[in-house]
């Protein structure tokens, strides 16, 4: 079964007609059908979420019953699929949590291969095999049929997939043209040159082609009217001038230039390798305000690649500096002074997480220290190679940085030359060994070094790392969203080019950076998803972001995939790593110790500890003085391979030590923190998700009163655990609880029914104590409705039961409510006395926020009775942060 989507959908059998017929297509006629298998086939292989799909099918507004559809055309599809494959068809597709994903080989989709064939013609064309490249390109051209899914509506995905295969198609185009030229087949190019140049009228790099073509036909007079043309074209229609190289190449065919006339010839002109204070060469070589590739290259001898243009396109050039970079303020300034410091020979590394922009810092680095550097600064990504050692265009770049540091050895052995000041940024260093054996014949150069982890064992190597933007720098990331971010006056990002609008605001970025876990790289991608929708909101992206499921699915644009830089970095670890990794997304978001990882991971604290200093080696944990925590999108991360990687046995043995293991920490600390009952609501979920009815209970019950925003639903959850595990003190605890809640919402006569059911299972149960406690609620909605006398009846034996040992919370709300009881009937004097036991009990809980009310509402004690017959002199605050407008005129808290 074969898949095509460069031009109309295509789909044919397994297996060919046995009479040698044409294949049939069982490409599916109904417009959203196709929709949804084009974009499980643009993103072959992958989970694409459901949101998405749904996204992909009615941009606009999507109908109530979008999902219950969306998994009908799923049916249709697997009939599909098991038609053209009836032995493998159906289980294609499968169902994958968050979404749907299809499983294509690679010779199965046109569009993998054309990407195949275009990365082995771009290799080719960078060592040099003009013959293999032209070939490689011209048979990755050969598969496209038309615009990409041309018969299939776009969303977002398919618009986004159309723009990005189309521009790679252009590329393959250029690349094809720039071989065959080399192969002096310019004779047979000019007619396609001239149609492509009438049908692309502002591309410069088909004009340059072109020019190039007609002069080695000895036609310079055209070659020089192409020019014109062009010029015309762009001041007519943009109102600039064609580029400096366009331009250059036009001075050198009116010169005459030999060089350019001969195909695969040497250019001549100066190579743009270096890039000192006064140099004007950007990314790649190119000249400012030139953003295509070269029109035909050849080799300058020099480690440089000299386009017939006129100018030179060298292998090693620093890329331009980012207009957008923004923050990183401190980090720069460390990285710029290690940089001017650093003695010839030696090394700096930025390390860090990936997407935190270790790259784009050390460029904007370079960038600043140029003039520390007369002799040029160079560039070189190690990644590009197909396996272990060097890329292919590593030789020519360390080729022309020996010759220009004298060759190795060159220094006179007493040392008095100075050696030339050079930098060479090393980008994408996966270790040491890969840079060891380079540092013997750069004893001329400072080397930057880009990593993900520490190369250790490099002499004298000082290391600037980089984790996410601080909160401070995430409040002033407006610019990234408008397209006026950066460090440098008048500039215009490209990752957005919005006006702030409503809504947009720095609050607003700020919510959406911490959402991306104020990683550079996420950051940038959804600003650059806001740029690219705008029926979208920052509030919209923001409600996006919000879901955990799907965030990830949200930060993916074009080419850039925030969730598949995170897995370069997770697939580099060994086994041990990647599964702790994914144990350790069971503990819940924050800071964590060695004791909460050796209860996740199943280790002893001295196990763990190791476990997780490997992990921060890998730059997977983040480690520092208070503790550990998985930075926000590494944990989303290991949330979505721990539930496709390992056996739901091991996750929910796994949960259940993790979920024992705070319990019992919440026990021994008593009240716990807001940050600390956030993750104590989301562990009693994971309880009761692995049927840990038990530790569901006794997670909620640990809250100690912390009331979330989601408190209702928490509380239920943990009494349908109690239901199920048959505990009916758990029941009772619950029910009061929910009791409550309803009576601080003014659901008076739910309240009285839950507090009610509280105490007759509670009374079931033989539970003195949480008898008790429902009946200081019914008396509480008793004084609430000002029935003194039979609040006191409830409260006389709820304070008898709570004056046991082990029981001061009961006691403390029995205490305040007999407070509240004795403001209403006594007085003040009996009332503060009440209130003092209130202080005491609290001090003896820990509880710092009940200790403050019952501290304030001593001190409202203490003060004259305020006149006046308005609200606020009737204001009680009967809990902490609630108040009461009393109907009886009872003395206010004035706080």
């Amino acid at each position: 079964m074969r898949f095509g989507i460069l031009g109309p959908l295509e789909v044919t059998g397994a297996a060919a007609p046995a009479d040698g017929r044409r294949e049939a297509s069982y490409a599916p006629q109904a417009a959203k059908l196709r929709v949804v298998l084009g974009t499980l086939l643009i993103r072959a292989n992958e989970v694409v979420s459901v949101e998405s799909l749904i996204d992909e099918l009615w941009p606009d507004a999507p109908p109530r019953t979008a999902t219950t559809t969306l998994q009908v055309y799923v049916s249709h599809l697997r009939k599909t699929l098991q038609s053209a494959d009836p032995d493998n068809g159906r289980e294609a597709l499968v169902t994958r949590r968050p979404g749907y994903l299809l499983r294509v080989g690679a010779d199965a989709l046109d569009a993998l291969s054309f990407e195949d064939l275009y990365r082995r013609g771009h290799r080719a064309l960078q060592t040099s095999d003009f013959a293999a490249a032209a070939d490689l390109h011209r048979r990755a051209l050969a598969l496209w049929r038309g615009p990409l899914l041309s018969d299939t509506p776009h969303g977002p995905v398919l618009e986004g997939a159309a723009v990005r295969l189309a521009e790679a198609r252009s590329g393959a185009l250029d690349e094809r043209i720039r071989a065959e030229l080399h192969l002096g087949l310019h004779r047979e190019l000019v007619a396609e040159l001239q149609e492509l140049v009438a049908e692309h009228r502002m591309h410069e790099e088909f004009h340059s082609h072109l020019m190039v073509a007609l002069y080695r036909c000895g036609r310079q007079a055209e070659a020089l009217r192409v020019f014109t043309t062009l010029r015309q074209t762009l001041v007519e229609e943009l109102g600039i001038e064609p580029g400096p190289s366009s331009s250059r190449l036009r001075r050198r065919i009116l010169e005459g230039d030999p060089a350019l006339a001969r195909a695969g010839g040497r250019a001549a002109g100066p190579s743009a390798v270096t890039a000192g204070p006064a140099d004007t060469t950007t990314a790649a070589g190119r000249d400012p305000g030139h953003d295509g590739p070269p029109a035909a290259v050849a080799d300058t001898g020099d480690g440089s690649v000299a386009g017939a243009g006129g100018w030179s396109a060298a292998l090693g050039a620093l890329p331009a500096a980012d207009p957008c970079f923004t923050g990183r303020t401190e980090e720069l300034a460390e990285l710029e002074r290690l940089l001017r410091t650093a003695p010839a020979g030696g090394c700096v590394a930025v390390t860090g997480m990936p997407g935190s922009g270790k790259t784009a810092l050390a460029v904007e680095a370079a960038h600043r220290v140029a003039d520390a550097f007369p002799d040029g600064r160079l560039f070189l990504d190690l990644r590009g190679g197909a396996g272990p050692g060097l890329p292919p265009a590593a030789g020519p770049v360390l080729d022309r940085l020996v010759r220009a540091s004298g060759g190795p050895g060159a220094a006179p052995a007493d040392g008095a030359a100075a050696a030339p000041r050079l930098l060479l940024v090393l980008d994408g260093v996966g270790s040491e060994t890969e840079v060891r054996p380079l540092l013997p014949v750069l004893r001329g150069a400072v080397v930057l070094l880009v990593a993900r982890r520490v190369p250790a064992g490099l002499p004298g190597l000082r290391s600037v790392l980089l984790g996410p933007w601080r909160p401070d720098e995430a409040q002033r990331l407006v610019g990234l969203f408008t397209g006026r971010a950066g460090t440098r006056a008048g500039t215009l990002g490209a990752a957005a080019a919005l006006d702030a609008g409503p809504g947009l605001g720095p609050d607003t970025v700020a919510e959406i950076a911490e959402l991306c876990g104020r990683l550079p790289l996420a950051v940038r991608t959804a600003a650059a998803q806001l740029a690219a929708r705008p029926h979208w909101t920052a509030a919209v992206l923001a409600d996006r972001l919000r879901d955990e499921d799907g965030r990830l699915d949200v930060l993916r644009t074009g080419d850039v995939d925030v969730r598949s830089r995170l897995l370069d970095a997770y697939a580099a670890c060994p086994d041990p790593q990647r599964r702790a990794f994914r144990l350790l997304s069971l503990l819940p978001p924050g800071r964590f110790g060695a004791r909460q990882a050796a209860a996740a991971l199943d280790l002893t604290e001295p196990q763990a500890s190791a476990a997780l200093e490997a992990l921060a080696d890998e730059r997977l944990v983040a480690v520092d003085r208070d503790g550990c925590r998985l930075p926000e999108l590494l944990r989303l991360l290991a949330v979505e391979r721990l539930a496709l990687e390992d056996p739901p046995e091991v996750v929910r043995a796994a949960a259940e030590r993790v979920c024992r293991t705070y319990a019992d920490g919440a026990a021994e600390r008593g009240r716990v923190s807001d940050s600390g009952a956030r993750g104590l609501v989301r562990l009693a979920r994971t309880a009761y998700g692995a049927g840990l009815w038990a530790l569901t209970v006794r997670l909620t019950d640990a809250l100690a009163g912390w009331v979330p925003d989601d408190a209702e639903a928490v509380y239920a959850l943990a009494l349908d655990a109690a239901r199920r595990g048959a505990d009916r003190s758990a029941q009772a605890r619950m029910r009061r609880s929910l009791g409550e809640l309803a009576w601080q919402y003014r659901r008076v006569e739910r309240a009285h029914e839950l507090f009610s059911g509280a105490l007759e299972l509670a009374r079931e149960a033989g539970d003195e104590e949480e008898a008790a406690r429902a009946l200081v609620g019914l008396a509480e909605l008793r004084l609430d409705a000002g029935e003194s006398a039979e609040a006191a009846a409830l409260l006389e034996p709820a304070l008898a039961a709570l004056s046991a040992p082990g029981r001061a919370r009961g006691r403390y709300e029995a205490s305040r409510a007999r407070a509240l009881l004795a403001l209403a009937q006594e007085g003040r004097e009996s009332a503060r006395a009440w209130f003092g036991e209130c202080l005491e009990l609290a001090g003896a809980l820990r509880d710092q926020r009940l200790e403050v009310y019952a501290l304030r509402s001593l001190r409202a004690l203490s003060l004259p009775p305020r006149g006046g017959s308005g609200p606020a002199s009737r204001a009680v605050e009967i809990r902490p942060g609630l108040w009461r407008i009393d109907p009886a005129a009872v003395p206010a808290n004035p706080l």
